[in-house]
């Protein structure tokens, strides 16, 4: 499949990362998924740590889920035109998130990414963004600067084909580094329109602020008149119920999410203070537009991951399990001697192999890449799919079982020991 994949597709795959040439070989084929588990066309069973991704809270094939895709499915696929399932979403997001007194839906994390910080621009009337080393917020021209998630696995942090004038007003400084913000500000005097970051690095492994870091932040942009973006395309609904802004206490003036919200399927969003998010056309004079944002079968994907989110007690099993899979791994580690830094918040985690905990992009970059493709291959011929990458993260859903946490720490067990 492969094979014949290669003859129609770059690469042979829609985005860069599943093409496995970080830790060699070639990517397996999905014929089916259920829960916490994946199936290839040969009839191998995974243990699925990347959960496609991110939105796969729930684990894959949630019951709730399909049945309100197909319900919507019976009523039409897409309309373009208002349906009553975009409200709700708006409301429900308004619900988990206190920051957000509007929301816009759009179909990607990178649109709500790119759509924010043109948003920000217009309504400060500023063009400057700073952005961190290794945070990656879509593949928008101006963002492409030092990026993480594919850009950083292929070592290849800038992108071709974006001209350099496109990121000129793009500032960069390392992550969790609040005096190299501050020499930005004073750097670009009234001049910058806002920061963006993930709160939580997702897209460089898994890199959690330090104490004082987020707070730091808050307080320069709001001395300084700019806007302070949380990208939480991944942390949103995922590392608590309100996403990273409610784990560390700090509103955002506006919040990019994705993937949660969609139950599966192709969404993102953008949302913040109703002054801001009213410069938006029609109302103001910030274009932004979309034929398929709201699309009725994401929406009501999206809604019913939502509610389970709302009526259950999936955070403190999310919690439970992130910590039992860490406490496992981290033993297996110090039982193997093998140099691992094990990093997590809630149902997000990394594995490093560095000797040290990782606060930037450039610890991130010590980790020996060379080693995580072993035991990537080792984890895989065992039945675990991490991702093929030492620079993503892996997520938890409530599907998964205390037996997959056991297997997949005497997985690690086993494969550390061989490194």
């Amino acid at each position: 499949m492969f094979a014949e994949a290669l003859k129609h597709i770059p690469g042979g795959v829609n985005s860069p990362v599943r093409a496995f040439r970080a830790v060699g070989g070639k990517p397996f084929f999905v014929d089916r998924a259920q829960g916490a588990h994946v199936w290839d066309l040969d009839g191998n069973e995974y243990v699925d740590y990347v959960g496609t991704w991110g939105p796969a809270i729930h684990g894959h094939a949630f019951p709730k889920i399909i049945e309100a895709i197909k319900s919507a499915a019976d009523h039409g696929t897409s309309f373009g035109i208002p349906n009553p399932h975009e409200v709700t979403m708006a409301r429900l997001i308004k619900e988990f998130f206190p920051s957000i007194e509007k929301v816009r839906m759009v179909n990607s994390g990178t649109e709500a990414c790119m759509s924010a910080i043109r948003l920000a621009r217009g309504f400060t009337k500023r063009d400057k963004i700073i952005k961190f080393d290794g945070c990656y917020h879509g593949h928008a021209d101006s963002l492409l600067v030092k990026a993480g998630s594919g850009a950083l696995t292929f070592g290849h942090p800038d992108s071709a084909g974006v001209p350099k004038e496109f990121t000129q007003h793009t500032i960069v400084v390392p992550f969790n580094d609040a005096e190299a913000v501050k020499a930005a500000f004073a750097a670009n005097t009234g001049q910058i329109a806002g920061i963006i970051l993930e709160p939580v690095i997702g897209n460089a492994g898994l890199i959690l602020p330090r104490d004082g870091f987020l707070e730091a932040l808050r307080e320069m942009t709001t001395a300084d008149g700019s806007l302070l973006i949380f990208d939480e395309v991944m942390t949103g609904f995922r590392v608590a119920r309100g996403g990273a802004q409610e784990r560390f206490g700090i509103q955002p003036d506006l919040t990019c999410l994705g993937k949660i919200i969609g139950g599966g399927l192709p969404v993102g969003a953008f949302g913040g203070r109703a002054e801001i998010m009213d410069c938006l056309a029609p109302l103001g004079p910030v274009y932004q537009a979309g034929t398929l944002s709201g699309n009725p079968l994401a929406m009501a994907a999206g809604i019913a991951a939502l509610e389970e989110l709302k009526s259950g007690d999936a955070y403190r099993r999310l919690e439970e399990l992130g910590a039992a899979l860490e406490q496992g791994l981290s033993s297996a580690a110090k039982s193997a001697n093998a140099t691992v830094t094990f990093q997590r918040c809630g149902s997000m985690f990394c594995g490093y192999f560095a000797g040290r905990p990782v606060y930037n992009l450039d610890d991130a970059m010590k980790s020996d890449r060379e080693v995580f493709g072993r035991y990537f291959h080792g984890m895989l011929d065992a039945g675990v799919y991490l991702a093929p990458s030492q620079f993503e993260a892996g997520f938890l859903s409530t599907a998964h079982s205390t037996e997959d946490i056991d297997k997949t720490v005497k997985a690690a067990a086993t494969v550390m020991k061989s490194l």
